[in-house]
């Protein structure tokens, strides 16, 4: 049970920093970088939550692998 929740931690991690890349890379984004110097907060938070899964995902993936 343990490698499929972390399976599904990869997968939605791995969405979340495909969506976070596109919207860096949106329209909205490019005019706050211009008015601001940075991106829109989604996008950020995209990323962000993004990595923090993928390695949550990664790191469960180990444990299980070793375990067996």
């Amino acid at each position: 049970m343990n490698k499929a929740v972390s399976l599904a931690l990869l997968a939605g991690g791995i969405l979340l920093l495909i969506f976070g890349i596109i919207a860096y890379d949106s329209s909205s984004s490019d005019i706050s970088r211009f008015f601001t110097g940075s991106a829109t907060d989604k996008s950020i938070w995209m990323l962000v939550g993004g990595g923090v899964v993928t390695v949550l995902g990664l790191v469960g993936l180990s444990r299980a692998s070793r375990k067996s």
